[in-house]
């Protein structure tokens, strides 16, 4: 028990394993109760399921803001609020890929869903080794904060371009350095098959490995933008990494209902933009100010604010389209 009360990264080993035990929890109840055979998953399961996974993570920032106080239970929040609407970013790229590989919808949950495995260890190693060099190196908040400015400006000024899935350079390499075959094996990540050459059995990855690779390489390159963003938000790397990963627990059950929507959202990414510009320059207006820290309920407050004015704009602004885009 004395094992416990030990501390790693500075909370008790038991937050920590608090934390570990809900995530185990939530993951073998949806495997295991809610989604023990293969099938599709409707708008409104997605939601429903969304709703709970949004609960418990505001229930998990309500614990969080009795235990550490007030100040660590508003930086939860605020990394939650950001990290969820960065990561919805992730839903359109995911569809892409689905349908580049041509994924059944009753398959896609366990890509998913072994997809956040590798996202938890991920996000575990790039905020360890995050917080390692705000330890050691204090000037590299200030690095953060520009590259978060920068990204919300390119965000602003740059339109989408749809990622070319085909001609992506990790499924290149993936299809010349290992077999990957190009049809579906039922929910088989790896199949046995005889090699064309030789006749004998040999391993190939089907077309469900090469969509999971493709969606963790994504989120790879999602969370160069979040963690520096929940960094410049706080510091401690226990609010860091839970509302990181609780955010993005509910994003994967929302997947099914808001990839059908997501051309609703139109205007969200100009107010994440804004978002993502306030969080790098409060450092900034902090030294500027001689405040020794931005106050958190006004991140808190502007996040909310700047996020809910742009899913009212879009909704208002995209009223008259069906509930599915236009092809």
């Amino acid at each position: 028990m004395e094992f416990l009360l030990l501390t790693a990264m500075g909370k008790p080993v038991w937050m920590w394993a608090t934390f570990i035990g809900i995530v185990i929890v939530l993951l073998a109840f949806d495997l295991g109760v809610l989604h023990r055979e293969h099938r599709e998953i409707g708008i409104r399961e997605s939601l429903w399921l969304s709703a709970g996974y949004i609960a418990v993570a505001i229930l998990f920032g309500g614990w969080i803001w009795y235990t550490l106080g007030e100040e660590s239970g508003e930086e939860y929040l605020t990394g939650f609020i950001v990290e969820k609407t960065l990561a919805m970013d992730n839903v359109f790229i995911i569809s892409l890929i689905f349908t580049y590989f041509a994924i059944p919808q009753r398959y896609q949950h366990r890509v998913l869903f072994w997809g956040i495995l590798g996202v938890i260890v991920l996000r575990a190693i790039m905020i360890g080794l995050g917080a390692t060099l705000v330890a050691q190196f204090g000037w590299i908040l200030y690095v953060f904060a520009v590259f978060l400015v920068f990204t919300g400006v390119k965000m602003l000024y740059m339109g989408d371009q749809p990622p070319d899935i085909a001609n992506n350079p990790l499924l290149k390499l993936m299809r010349r350095k290992f077999r990957i075959v190009d049809e579906l094996h039922g929910e088989k990540f790896i199949v046995r098959l005889p090699d064309p050459k030789t006749g004998k059995l040999a391993t190939y990855g089907t077309p469900l490995l090469a969509a999971l690779v493709l969606i963790e390489f994504v989120d790879l390159i999602f969370a160069v933008d979040s963690v520096p963003a929940i960094f410049a938000i706080t510091l401690d790397p226990y609010i860091v990494y839970t509302s990181n990963i609780f955010a993005i627990l509910g994003l994967r059950a929302l997947y099914f209902a808001l990839a059908v929507v997501i051309h609703r959202f139109k205007y969200l990414k100009p107010a994440l933009a804004a978002v993502l510009i306030f969080i790098g320059s409060k450092i900034f207006i902090a030294d500027a100010l001689g405040w020794e820290k931005f106050p958190a309920a006004i991140s808190l407050g502007m996040t909310l604010g700047l996020i809910a004015a742009g899913i009212a704009v879009s909704l208002y602004k995209t009223r008259a389209l069906p509930n599915e885009a236009k092809a």
